[in-house]
């Protein structure tokens, strides 16, 4: 037989997220060329963590069921059930489930390796536009403003 794998996504563990669900396809698969997450967002949740952009990634979200609206530096790009859009590198942006009921979306990037992203929001704290590093705690991400260190959030697992 091949090296081919499958997994189950519904039945893969949530990765800490601001969403319902995360699941970290390419993790369980082992990917080196792509990343592949999906999401299940209620409305008004953000994907991923903040505004950010990748330097030397592109990221594409597929909206299966519901609607997205990310928004990026020159307005709001509305993407429905069906709908795909491509943020190129470089691109300020974040994606926001919209309207009554949760989108179901899968985001996909590459090249992997490349995946790091700038967080582009205001620390609440100290005010400056800075990264987030994060730390693991038990199950959770806590992210912190890489300025002056204040907890910014606290990410945790959908339910499983």
């Amino acid at each position: 037989m091949s090296d081919a794998r499958k997994v189950a996504v519904e039945a893969l563990p949530d990765a800490p997220n601001p969403t319902r669900h995360k699941k970290e396809v390419d993790e369980a698969l082992g990917t080196t060329a792509f990343g592949f997450n999906y999401y299940v967002a209620d409305p008004g949740q953000r994907l991923p963590w903040a505004t950010h952009r990748h330097p030397d990634h592109e990221e594409l979200f597929y909206v299966l069921e519901g609607a997205l609206e990310v928004e990026l530096a020159d307005g709001v790009l509305p993407v429905t059930a069906g709908e795909a859009v491509l943020v190129p590198p470089e691109t300020t942006n974040l994606a926001r489930a919209v309207g009554e009921t949760p989108a179901r979306v899968v985001a996909v990037g590459a090249p992997k390796d490349s995946d790091g992203a700038v967080i582009e929001e205001e620390c609440p704290a100290c005010g400056a536009e800075s990264d987030r590093s994060y730390a693991v705690d038990g199950d959770d991400y806590v992210l912190s403003c890489a300025a002056c260190g204040a907890t910014v959030e606290r990410l945790t697992p959908g339910p499983e």
